[in-house]
C-alpha cells in the first residue's frame, strides 16, 4: 500500500518515497552482493568526501601552518582514513567492512564538535552507505547506528532549519535500519531505543515546523508498523525469555509525556537507555537474540502508558489521539498473533482496554472513532479473548453514547452508531452477541439492546429523516442480511425443540458438554437463554411479591422445591431487574434462613488480592444497603467474614475488617451527605481507627489511601435498579478482569443459521417498523432501493424460520405503501401510481414476497389480495390472471347465438349477463389511453403520461401476479387454505338484492380465481372444497336474477365435477351431490342458463360416465338431464344425453335404471319438439328390458345376497312396465300406439323368463298379474 507523499523539503527525501533498499546512481551495480567492489568504493569514497567537505568549512579544529596534516581534526583523520582503507585491496574481502565504513560517519553523529551541518550531512552519508551496503550489512552494523542516532550530538546555537534538518534525518536513519534486511538482528533493546529516540523527537518537534511535526509521527507510525509486522512470524515461544529486559524510556512525573531525557545545552538528543557494551560491534562475543516478543510488549505497555499520562494530566486530544492511532497499526498488523503470547494479550486486556473505555467516553469525535477502529479490529482479531471487555464497551459506551436521553452530543451519538454499524457489517457479530452475552445469565442482553437501538435510532419522531436515520437502517438491514446469508449456507431448516426443564439443577453451574458440537452448542446456548428469560421473570415476580416470586421459579425448576439458602444467593448474585432495595431487606433479615442466604451470597465474591474499599464497593453495587443499624451490621459481618477469609494476611483477625468497614461506610456519609456541615478530616479518620487492628494500628499510609479513595469517589449505597448504563469505575473493571478469568467460552459464530430463529423472532417486529418508516419518510431510489432489500430480507428469514405472523405483518406494511388500498378519488390513478416509485417498489415487492415465501403468508393474503381486487378494477391485471393449469391446451369456446358452447366452459371466457367491462389486461388499459373516442373528442396523452403508463406496465409485468394462482398447486396447504378463505372473504356475502356494479364484479372475479386455485389443486381437493362447496351454495340460494356471479359459479361448479371426476373417485359422490344445488336455482334463473347448463352436464355424462357408480350420483345427473323435458332450447340435449347412457345399455346399471327409465317417460310424455323423439325415447325402454334379462341371469345362487339382487330387478321391471303403461294412455296417437306395441314386447319377454326356470320366479304372480290386467 502507498504511502501518501510527505512535504519536500531542500535535501530531504520524504519516508513514503523511500524504496527500502535503494541504493546511489554511482553505486548501484556496487551493492553489498560483491558485484563491483570498485564501484562500491568509489561511491563510499565520495560520501566521505562530501562530508569532507563540509567539516573543513565548519569544524573548529587548531590551526598549524606548518603541518596541516597534524592539526587535522580526529573526525577528519578518520573519513581520510576510511577514503585509503575502501580502496585497498583486502577491503573488498574483509566481513568487517560494512561496520568500518559507517563508523566515521557515527563518529561524526556523535560528536559534540560538529555542527548542525556536519551532522545533517553526515546523516545523509550515513543513509547513503547503508543502502549501498544493502542486504550485506550486519545486525552489529544496525546496532551501532542506533547508538549513533539515539546519541546524536551537535554543538548549540544551530538555526531552527538546520536542528529540524538533523533531526528529520535522525528519523531517516532509524527507518532505514528497522528496514533493512537484517533488521531482526537489531535486538530487542535496540528496537526499544529506536523507538524511544523516535518519540522522543515527536515530543520535540511539537515547539518546531508543521513540517517536521507531521514527518516525526509518521516515522513513528513507520516505526511501529516496523516492529509489529514482525509479530507473526514470530512463535509461541520465540524471543520470550530474553536474557536482557529491554527499558523505553521511564516515566518522569514531573515531565507532562514521562520521558527522561538529558540535555545538555548544547542541542542533544541522548538516550537514557544506551545500549551496553554487550550490544557493540567489538566481537564481545555475545550473540544478541533477534527482536521479538520482549520489545513490542515493552513498546505496547509504553503506547498505553501515553493514555494514562494523558488522563492524569488532561492534554488535549493530540496526544492521546497519535497514541491510539500507534496502538490501532500494533493491533492491525499483530492481528490474531497477539493471542500466542500471553504478555501482550494481558496488555490488550487490561491496561489497553481500560483507556479504551475512558477515551469512550471523549467529546472528541476524532478520539471516539479512533477508539471504535482499535475495539472494531480487536474485535476481529482477538473476540474470543475478549468476551467481558466487549460487553463493557457496549454497555457504557456504544449503548450510552448513541442515545441522546443520556447527554451525548450529536458528533457523539453519530460516531458512536456510524461504529455500532461497522460492527453489524461482520456477518456473524450479531449471533456471536447473542449466544455469548444474551444467553449468559450473568451479562446484558446487549444484541437485544443493540437491535433495540438501531430499530429506535431509525425513528424519525416529529423531525425529518436524517443521516442518522439512514445510518441506524443501515446497521439493522447489515444485520438481517447476515442472517439471510446464514439461510443461504444452510443445508437443510435446523429443527428447534422447544426448551424444557424437567428436574431441578443449579443453573450457575451449567456447562457445555462439548462446544466443538454444533448440535450440543447449540442446545446448550438456547437452554441458558431459557433459564436467563425465565429467572427475568421470576425477578418481575419478586419485585411484586417475593415469596410469589421464589414459588415460581420452583414451579420452573430454577429453584429446589425445598428453598436452600445457596440456591436463594446465586438468584440474588446473578439475576438481573432484582429491586435492590428489596434484596437488601431480606438479607438484611434477622430471620435465620435469611441470615444463612446472607453469607452464601457473600461467598459468590471473588476479593481476594483486593483492597478493602474496592471489595466493599463491588459488594454494595448488588443491593441496597438497609438502613437499620441491626440490618447493616449483619451485612457487614457477612463481608467481612468473606474477605478475610481471601485475605487473612491483612488484618489481625475478622474483626479488623468489620470495624474498618463500619468505619469506611460512616465515612463515605459523613463525606458525601450535604446535611454534614463539619466533615472529618484525615486525621480524625486514623485516629478513629487505632489499636483496631488486635490492638495495634493499621499502616498509616494503607488508612490515608483509603480515606482519600472514598473523599474521591463515594460508595454508592443506593446503587442504580435493574442494569442501568453505569460507568467503568476502577472497583468494576477489577471485578470485570476477575469475571473474565472464570466466564464461559467465547463461542465463535459459524455460517449455519442454528440461532437465527430465536435471534429474529425478537427484533423482527421493530425491525419491520423502523424499515416502513423510513421508507415511508424518504424520497431518494437509494433509500428506498435499501428498504427494499430489507423487506425481502425479513421476509426470507421469516419464511425459512417459518415466522408466519412476521410474514403477514410484513405484507400488511408493504401494502399500505402500494396506495392501491388508498380509496380516495384520483382523477388519474394510473398516472399516479406511474409517477409514485415508492408505490411501484412497494408493489412489485409485495407480489415478489407473495411469489417466493407464499408458502408462509397466512391472513396476509387478505391485503395481497385488496392490491389485486384494486388492480383488477384500474384494468391492471393481465388477461391470464384467472386461468388454470389447462387453459393452454382447451380450444377456444364457439359461441352459439351469443352463448358459449358446450365444448368449453372456462371461468375466463363464460359469458357475463349484463354489461361487459370495456377492457381488461395491461395492454387493453394501455390502448385506452392511446384512443380518441370520436363523439366525445379527447385530449392527447402528453408524453409524461405515456411515460407514466409505461412505467405501471412494466411494474405489473414484474410482479408476475398470475403465478399466484396458476402456481397455487405448489403451496403449502395451509397457505393454500388461507388463500381460498381470503379469496372467499374479498368476495363477500352474496345479498338477495341487487348489488352495485363494482361489488359484483369483485364478487364475480374472486369466484374465478377460487374456481382457478381449486382446478389448479385437485390433488388437494379435500382441503378447498368444503369451503368453494358452501361459497358457491351461498350465491345459488341467495340470487333471485339471472346475473354474472350466479352464472360464474353454476359453471364453475359444473366445470369442477367435468375436471375432477376421472382424478377423484372417492370423491365423486360429494361432486355430484354438490350438482344439487343448480336444481334449487330460481326459476328465473334456471330458465336463463337452462341449455347451457343442459349441455354442461351432457358433456359431464359423455365424459365421465364411466366414472359415476353411486345411485345418487346417477340420480342427480339423470334429474338434471330430464327436467329439461319441456324446455324448448335444452331438450333436445338432454335427450341426446340420456340415449348416449341407455343406448345398447352402455352405461346402464342397477344404479341408474329406474332414474333413466323415469327420464325417459318425461322425455317421451314430452309435447316438446318432434313425436320421433317420443318414439326413440319409447324405444330406449322397450330396449333396456334386455339389459333387466341380462342383470337377472348374471345374478346366480340362492343366497341372500341373490335374493336381494333378484328381487330389485324385479322392481325395476314393474317401473318399467308400469311406465310404459303409463304412456300407452297418452293421448297422441301413434305414441299410444308405440307404447303398447313396447309394452306387449316387455310383457312376452317377461312370459318367456317367467316359463323358464331357474328365472320362473323372476316376476311375481301378483305384479305379473296387474301388468296383464292393464295391458
Amino acid at each position: 500500500m502507498g504511502r501518501p507523499r510527505m512535504p519536500g523539503a531542500a535535501g530531504i527525501d520524504s519516508i513514503a518515497e523511500e524504496p527500502p533498499h535503494s541504493s546511489s546512481p554511482s553505486g548501484g551495480a556496487a551493492g553489498g552482493d560483491g558485484g563491483d567492489p570498485a564501484g562500491l568504493a568509489c561511491a563510499i569514497s565520495a560520501e566521505a568526501s562530501a562530508v569532507l567537505a563540509v567539516m573543513r568549512r565548519s569544524l573548529r579544529h587548531p590551526r598549524a601552518a606548518a603541518d596541516d596534516a597534524a592539526a587535522d581534526h580526529p573526525l577528519v583523520s578518520s573519513l581520510k582514513a576510511l577514503r585509503r582503507l575502501v580502496f585497498s585491496p583486502a577491503a573488498a574481502a574483509s566481513p568487517s567492512l560494512p561496520v568500518a565504513a559507517l563508523r566515521p560517519f557515527l563518529d561524526a553523529i556523535r560528536s559534540e564538535d560538529a555542527g548542525a551541518a556536519v551532522t545533517s550531512v553526515s546523516l545523509v552519508a550515513l543513509r547513503e552507505v547503508m543502502a549501498l551496503m544493502g542486504p550485506s550489512l550486519p545486525g552489529a552494523a544496525l546496532r551501532e547506528v542506533v547508538d549513533a542516532v539515539a546519541s546524536c550530538r551537535f554543538e548549540a546555537g544551530a538555526e531552527a532549519a538546520a536542528e529540524e534538518a538533523v533531526m528529520m534525518r535522525m528519523l531517516q536513519a532509524l527507518l532505514a535500519c528497522l528496514r533493512a534486511p537484517a533488521a531482526a538482528a537489531l535486538g530487542d533493546q535496540h528496537v526499544c531505543t529506536a523507538v524511544n529516540t523516535c518519540f522522543r523527537v515527536v515530543h520535540q518537534a511539537t515547539a518546531k515546523g508543521e513540517l517536521l511535526q507531521q514527518f516525526s509521527r509518521h516515522a513513528m507510525h513507520e516505526l511501529i508498523r516496523c516492529v509489529f509486522a514482525r509479530l507473526p512470524q514470530i512463535g509461541i515461544g520465540d524471543g520470550g525469555d530474553g536474557s536482557v529486559k529491554p527499558e523505553m524510556g521511564g516515566k518522569d512525573k514531573n515531565h507532562p509525556f514521562g520521558i527522561k531525557q538529558m540535555e545538555n545545552g548544547n542541542g542533544s538528543y541522548i538516550s537514557e537507555a544506551v545500549t551496553s557494551d554487550e550490544y557493540s560491534a567489538d566481537g564481545s562475543g555475545l550473540v544478541v537474540e533477534p527482536y521479538g516478543i520482549p520489545c513490542m510488549v515493552e513498546i505496547f505497555h509504553f503506547l498505553c502508558s501515553l493514555l494514562n499520562v494523558v488522563e492524569q494530566t488532561g492534554v488535549d486530544e493530540d496526544l492521546p489521539l497519535f497514541a491510539l492511532k500507534l496502538i490501532n497499526s500494533a493491533i492491525e498488523l499483530g492481528g490474531s498473533s497477539i493471542r500466542k503470547h500471553p504478555k501482550l494479550l494481558s496488555l490488550v486486556q487490561d491496561e489497553l482496554f481500560r483507556n479504551l473505555m475512558q477515551f469512550g467516553l471523549s467529546v472528541s469525535p476524532l478520539i471516539l472513532s479512533m477508539v471504535c477502529t482499535i475495539v472494531l479490529n480487536l474485535y476481529h482479531h482477538l473476540r474470543t479473548e475478549l468476551k467481558l471487555q466487549l460487553e463493557a464497551f457496549f454497555s457504557c459506551i456504544i449503548l450510552r453514547l448513541a442515545q441522546p436521553r443520556f447527554g451525548a452530543a450529536y458528533h457523539q451519538q453519530e460516531v458512536a452508531m456510524e461504529a455500532l454499524v461497522d460492527f453489524c457489517r461482520q456477518k456473524n457479530f450479531m449471533v456471536e452477541m447473542y449466544a455469548n452475552l444474551d444467553c449468559d445469565i450473568t451479562c446484558r442482553n446487549v444484541f437485544e439492546e443493540l437491535a433495540n437501538l438501531l430499530s429506535k435510532s431509525a425513528f424519525p419522531i416529529n423531525c425529518p429523516l436524517s443521516s442518522m436515520h439512514i445510518l441506524a437502517l443501515e446497521g439493522l438491514i447489515s444485520v438481517i442480511q447476515g442472517m439471510a446469508d446464514r439461510i443461504g449456507n444452510a443445508t437443510s431448516r435446523p429443527e428447534l425443540m422447544p426448551v424444557e426443564l424437567d428436574e431441578y439443577t443449579p443453573f450457575w453451574i451449567v456447562k457445555c458438554e462439548n462446544f466443538s458440537n454444533p448440535q450440543h452448542r447449540v442446545k446448550f446456548v438456547r437452554q441458558r437463554k431459557y433459564v436467563k428469560r425465565r429467572l427475568m421473570i421470576g425477578a418481575d415476580h419478586f419485585n411484586r411479591d417475593p415469596k410469589k416470586g421464589l414459588e415460581f421459579l420452583q414451579g420452573t425448576h430454577l429453584l429446589p422445591e425445598k428453598l436452600d439458602p445457596q440456591s436463594v444467593a446465586c438468584f440474588f448474585r446473578y439475576t438481573a431487574g432484582l429491586d435492590k432495595n428489596l434484596v437488601g431487606d431480606f438479607l438484611g433479615n434477622h430471620d435465620e434462613f435469611c441470615v444463612q442466604v446472607l453469607h452464601e451470597f457473600a461467598q459468590t465474591f471473588d476479593f481476594l488480592e483486593m483492597n478493602l474499599d474496592t471489595a466493599l464497593r463491588l459488594f454494595l453495587e448488588t443491593f441496597r444497603l438497609p438502613g437499620e443499624s441491626q440490618k447493616i451490621q449483619r451485612v457487614l459481618e457477612a463481608f467481612s467474614d468473606r474477605y478475610y477469609e481471601q485475605s487473612p494476611q491483612a488484618f489481625a483477625n475478622k474483626d479488623t475488617a468489620l470495624v474498618l468497614a463500619y468505619s469506611i461506610i460512616m465515612l463515605n456519609t459523613d463525606q458525601h451527605n450535604m446535611q454534614v456541615k463539619k466533615k472529618m478530616t484525615e486525621e480524625d479518620f486514623i485516629k478513629n481507627n487505632r489499636n483496631i487492628n488486635g490492638g495495634s494500628d493499621l499502616p498509616r499510609e494503607m488508612l490515608s489511601e483509603l480515606y482519600h479513595s472514598i473523599c474521591r469517589n463515594e460508595i454508592k449505597t443506593t446503587p442504580e435498579q435493574g442494569m442501568g448504563f453505569f460507568e467503568m469505575s476502577p472497583s468494576r473493571w477489577i471485578d470485570l478482569m476477575r469475571k473474565s478469568k472464570s466466564t464461559s467460552l467465547y463461542i465463535v459464530g459459524d455460517s449455519q443459521p442454528f440461532l437465527d430463529h430465536d435471534m429474529f423472532a425478537i427484533m423482527s417486529g421493530p425491525t419491520i417498523a423502523a424499515i416502513a418508516v423510513v421508507f415511508d419518510h424518504s424520497e431518494h431510489e437509494e433509500v428506498l432501493l435499501t428498504c427494499v432489500d430489507g423487506f425481502l430480507g425479513v421476509a426470507k428469514i421469516s419464511a425459512f424460520h417459518r415466522l408466519e405472523d412476521v410474514l403477514d405483518d410484513l405484507v400488511v406494511s408493504l401494502c399500505k405503501f402500494t396506495t392501491l388500498l388508498n380509496t380516495s378519488l384520483v382523477e388519474e390513478p394510473v398516472t399516479a401510481f406511474g409517477d409514485d416509485l415508492k408505490a411501484r417498489l412497494a408493489t412489485e415487492t409485495l407480489f415478489t414476497i407473495a411469489n417466493r415465501y407464499g408458502d408462509y403468508i397466512r391472513t396476509g393474503w387478505r391485503n395481497v389480495l385488496d392490491c389485486i381486487l384494486r388492480l383488477h378494477k384500474l384494468g391492471l391485471l393481465p388477461a391470464r390472471v384467472a386461468s388454470d393449469a389447462a387453459d393452454d391446451s382447451e380450444v377456444s369456446p364457439e359461441t352459439v347465438q351469443g352463448k358459449s358452447t358446450p365444448s368449453s366452459i372456462s371461468t375466463s371466457h363464460t359469458p357475463v349477463m349484463g354489461t361487459p367491462r370495456k377492457s381488461s389486461g395491461l395492454m387493453g388499459r394501455f390502448s385506452q389511453l392511446l384512443s380518441l373516442d370520436s363523439e366525445e373528442p379527447r385530449s392527447q396523452p402528453t408524453e409524461q403520461q405515456l411515460a407514466a403508463h409505461q412505467r405501471t406496465l412494466q411494474t405489473i409485468q414484474k410482479c408476475r401476479i398470475d403465478s399466484i394462482f396458476t402456481e397455487s398447486k405448489f403451496l403449502q396447504p395451509d397457505s393454500l387454505l388461507q388463500l381460498a378463505r381470503a379469496l372467499i372473504w374479498a368476495a363477500g356475502r352474496p345479498q338477495k338484492v341487487a348489488s352495485s356494479p363494482d361489488d359484483e364484479d369483485t364478487a364475480v372475479f374472486c369466484l374465478e380465481l377460487l374456481i382457478a386455485i381449486t382446478l389448479n389443486n385437485r390433488d388437494r381437493i379435500v382441503l378447498l372444497w368444503q369451503g368453494v362447496y358452501e361459497h358457491i351454495a351461498n350465491i345459488v340460494q341467495s340470487t333471485v336474477m339471472p346475473c354474472a356471479l350466479v352464472e360464474k359459479a353454476i359453471f364453475g361448479l359444473l366445470r369442477i365435477c367435468q375436471r375432477l371426476l376421472p382424478y377423484k373417485e372417492n370423491l365423486a359422490d360429494e361432486l355430484l351431490r354438490s350438482l344439487q344445488l343448480v336444481l334449487k336455482l330460481d326459476a328465473r334463473v334456471a330458465d336463463a342458463y337452462c341449455e347451457n347448463i343442459t349441455q354442461e352436464v351432457a358433456r359431464l355424462v359423455k365424459a365421465n360416465a364411466g366414472h359415476i357408480k353411486s345411485q345418487m350420483g346417477w340420480r342427480t345427473v339423470v334429474l338434471l338431464l330430464s327436467i329439461t323435458a319441456r324446455h324448448p332450447d335444452a331438450s333436445e340435449v338432454g335427450f341426446e344425453a340420456i340415449m348416449y347412457i341407455m343406448s345398447e345399455g352402455a352405461h346402464l346399471s342397477l344404479s341408474n335404471y329406474a332414474f333413466c327409465i323415469e327420464a325417459s317417460r318425461q322425455f317421451a310424455e314430452s309435447r316438446v319438439g318432434l313425436i320421433d323423439r317420443s318414439i326413440r325415447a319409447l324405444d330406449l325402454m322397450a330396449d333396456s328390458a334386455n339389459s333387466l334379462a341380462r342383470w337377472s341371469q348374471e345374478t346366480k345362487g340362492t343366497g341372500e345376497e341373490a335374493e336381494k339382487g333378484l328381487e330389485a330387478i324385479r322392481e325395476m321391471w314393474l317401473k318399467l312396465l308400469q311406465a310404459l303403461k303409463k304412456l300407452s294412455l297418452d293421448q297422441r296417437e301413434e305414441v299410444r300406439n308405440h307404447a303398447l306395441t313396447s309394452l306387449e314386447r316387455c310383457l312376452t319377454a317377461t312370459q318367456g323368463y317367467a316359463s323358464s326356470p331357474p328365472h320362473g320366479h323372476m316376476l311375481s304372480i301378483s305384479s305379473y298379474s296387474r301388468c296383464s290386467m292393464t295391458y
